[in-house]
């Protein structure tokens, strides 16, 4: 295993820096985008929760630094909402999100159709939360006035079984996405927890309903950077049409997978080399420390996989880490859980190859 995962890092660090222009398509026919999902997901997984949205609140803090460093590509990513404020910042040419959850894929399904559905961000969250849209918003309102508004709109169970409906409409008339009885099933579970919670919807929210200290939806999108900027997708018109664009042109595509899995990734990897396309970034959350965990240092699978897996992805010396600082808990600057971090993806499968990364906190000593 460890001779494979050598002789891959090898030939991806020893890539030629210079490569043709990209072939990435503008857009996405139907038919083929639900064959990409198809053809590259794995079998589904499972994860300690639900996990609707994201618990940190410090990952804006990367975006100034990002925007600097990375250049126009491939965006990957793991989990729900937090991926939109980075493709928001970076405009990728095409993003990849894959979870071991197929609830995530059917999460960003969901979410494709509440893009497509809505012009602007005041009708999204109406769509998102099935809470009607209060007078007095426009294009030029700020995220806060957005959820001050929606905080205090009444549930509204005719309202919200018609967008659901229109939803599955949507996936399943318009765009003919071949969803099984249980993917529907399972985006109407995603669209009541949303309906249920409303703004206040967190990390816990769901089938774990317990735990306190999480922030909810308003927090993370309300959130700004370490200098006081709100950068999420929802902090103005013009990020939310960009991402709103490529949800429309189906280049945000979901995928169910394992990152030490045999497939999905490399799947990936393999769409982009055949169109000349690089990885910008790749965000990882905190998922290095569970494959860490699950297989301990020195051990085949896990984090020798993921790791031999990143090494088919097509790089540069610009392609990127974002990772999330796990199990910090508050007390970040600014009132954050933690501030996000990032690494070069090169020079962490370097560092790999050489030895320098065993263990679950060695992959912080590249990030900065």
């Amino acid at each position: 295993m460890f001779a494979s995962v050598a002789l891959a890092l090898a030939l991806v660090l020893a890539a030629p820096h210079l490569r043709a222009v990209d072939t990435l398509p503008e857009r996405i026919a139907d038919e083929a985008f639900w064959k990409l999902i198809d053809d590259s997901s794995e079998p589904g997984g499972v994860f300690q929760s639900e996990n609707f949205l994201s618990n940190e609140t410090g990952f804006q803090a990367v975006i100034p630094g990002l925007k600097q460093s990375t250049k126009p590509g491939a965006y990957l990513g793991v989990g729900p909402a937090q991926n939109f404020t980075y493709i928001a910042a970076l405009r990728p040419r095409i993003v990849f999100i894959v979870d071991i959850r197929r609830q995530n894929m059917l999460e960003h399904l969901m979410y494709k159709a509440l893009f497509e559905l809505s012009d602007n961000r005041a009708d999204f969250l109406s769509r998102l939360f099935s809470l009607k849209r209060p007078a007095g918003l426009s294009e030029k309102s700020t995220a806060d006035e957005l959820f001050t508004a929606y905080r205090a709109v009444p549930a509204n169970d005719e309202f919200a079984a018609k967008n659901l409906q229109e939803i599955k409409d949507l996936l399943l008339k318009k765009h003919r996405f071949k969803l099984t009885a249980d993917d529907e099933a399972g985006i109407e579970h995603v669209h009541g927890i949303f309906q249920e919670f409303g703004p206040e919807i967190n990390y816990n929210s769901g089938a774990r309903r317990f735990g306190g200290g999480m922030p909810n939806y308003v927090d993370l999108m309300t959130a700004t950077d370490l200098q006081g900027q709100q950068r999420s997708f929802l902090a103005n018109d013009e990020n939310y049409r960009a991402v709103r664009d490529l949800e429309t042109r189906n280049l945000i595509v979901p995928l169910t997978g394992d990152f030490g899995g045999t497939k999905a990734l490399r799947a990936v990897g393999q769409y982009l080399k055949a169109h000349n396309a690089i990885v910008s970034a790749f965000y990882l959350s905190n998922v290095e420390r569970y494959l860490f965990q699950a297989n301990g240092a020195n051990q085949n699978g896990g984090w020798t996989a993921f790791y031999a897996n990143v090494a088919t992805l097509p790089l540069d010396a610009s392609s990127t880490f974002i990772r999330s600082m796990s199990g910090g808990g508050p007390g970040g600057l600014g009132g954050m859980r933690r501030p996000n971090v990032t690494a070069s993806i090169q020079a962490t499968l370097a560092a790999v190859k050489d030895g320098r990364i065993k263990y679950y906190d060695d992959v912080f000593t590249l990030s900065k």
